[in-house]
């Protein structure tokens, strides 16, 4: 099937390829509105949105709440640089340290951000608390893994798109297979700081590792005295029913990193949240970000927080979730070879004789869904969570067509 796209699209899509540089390959739509669980193209066709900007816009697109929050802080102040104080940071790292059940928070903007920081603060932590030879300090992380687009970061990837051609990278880190407790324990030495991991990792295709995963790794940090720390960017902040992906194992890490839903969808806004005996390794004059912190995104955050404390958003993700696993597992053997989800977060493997997740995403998009392939065959489902029950329904009909009409 091929897309049939308007001249006003065409024209938007080749001014944009003219101007803007090719880090991304969008899916051939231009979206001009949007509201709750659903956008408006500059055509006015309507799509229902099933990839929520990889998790960022969790309660939907312009939630009135947040839009408030925005707008009476717009009318107040914006920024003042961490070189002063603001009335709304203070609130909005309570809130947070809170609803994390941490102590301290160190604000940032985007989640790769978060991620440098944790590292910069895991690496401090080992030289000043644990006592690592200067220099000496290593990392843990995990194949398949997704934290950002830094070279630092990509440098510890396995992902040949996002290594090739960006190097030389840092050294200090080890990586093991996702999933095996044991390996991350055969790793540790007396100069490992920290054990970085997504609890689920999201761009790999929603890779769920096995039950007791967390737990054990959670055992393993402590008996050796190494931080755990959670990339929560795209799994926290209700996405899979919890308000963390550590807790559907009860589990608390020394440091969790978050962002993308933090800032409601509105504007980028991360966070470093730790106890004090781990983030009260940073100095002043160590780290720093002159947006991070501003007081238009502590206001915005601060209501994310609050909406996130009723527990409101994980039940709804939690019950939908449910709903949505039911409808997705009635299509393997149909077009679907596997389904991998955690609450309103689907991975979707597609069956290569139906075709590749980009064109049954291409396809889904002809008859007004969004979602988003990632890795060949698959496609990833993170609606938003006031999505309704019917709007799954269809959304899975008209997967169902696509795969049936292949």
């Amino acid at each position: 099937m091929s897309l049939r796209l308007d001249t006003g699209t065409l024209r938007i899509i080749d001014d944009e390829r003219e101007h803007v540089a090719s880090n991304y390959s969008p899916l051939p739509v231009v979206i001009a509105r949007g509201e709750g669980s659903w956008v408006t193209d500059v055509e006015g066709k309507r799509y229902l949105d099933l990839l929520s900007a990889y998790s960022a816009l969790n309660f939907g697109h312009g939630h009135p709440e947040i839009l408030a929050a925005a707008r009476e802080q717009l009318d107040r102040l914006t920024l003042t640089s961490r070189a002063y104080h603001n009335d709304r940071l203070g609130p909005f790292a309570a809130a947070l340290a809170e609803l994390c059940g941490k102590e301290l928070v160190l604000p940032m903007n985007t989640g790769a951000e978060a991620v440098e920081t944790g590292i910069k603060v895991a690496r401090a932590w080992g030289y000043r608390v644990k006592g690592i030879p200067a220099d000496a300090a290593t990392v843990v992380v995990a194949d398949g893994n997704f934290h950002g687009r830094t070279t630092t970061i990509v440098g510890f990837s396995d992902d040949p798109a996002a290594r090739d051609d960006f190097g030389p990278f840092a050294a200090g880190f080890v990586r093991v297979p996702f999933g095996d407790a044991a390996a991350i324990e055969a790793a540790i030495d007396e100069n490992t700081a920290a054990v970085l991991i997504e609890p689920i990792q999201g761009e790999a295709g929603i890779i769920v590792p096995p039950d007791g995963y967390l737990r054990a790794v959670r055992e393993i940090c402590t008996a050796n005295n190494v931080l755990l720390i959670a990339d929560e960017i795209q799994s926290g902040l209700g996405r899979v029913g919890t308000t963390f992906a550590c807790d559907r194992e009860g589990v608390v890490p020394d440091v969790y990193l978050l962002g993308k839903a933090l800032g409601g969808g509105i504007l980028p806004l991360s966070a470093v949240v730790a106890d004090r005996d781990v983030l009260g390794v940073i100095r002043p004059g160590e780290h720093g970000s002159t947006f991070g912190g501003n007081p238009l995104a502590a206001a915005v955050g601060l209501r994310v927080v609050e909406m996130l404390s009723s527990g409101e958003f994980q039940t709804r993700a939690t019950a939908l979730g449910e709903h949505l696993q039911a409808r997705l597992a009635d299509l393997v053997g149909s077009g679907v070879t596997a389904v991998r989800a955690a609450g309103l977060w689907a991975g979707i493997d597609i069956d290569p004789a139906v075709g590749t997740g980009r064109e049954v995403a291409e396809r889904l998009l002809a008859r007004g869904v969004l979602v988003k392939d990632t890795h060949g065959q698959t496609i990833r489902i993170a609606p938003p969570l006031v999505i309704r029950a019917t709007e799954l329904d269809w959304a899975v009909e008209q997967l169902k067509y696509v795969l049936d009409a292949s």
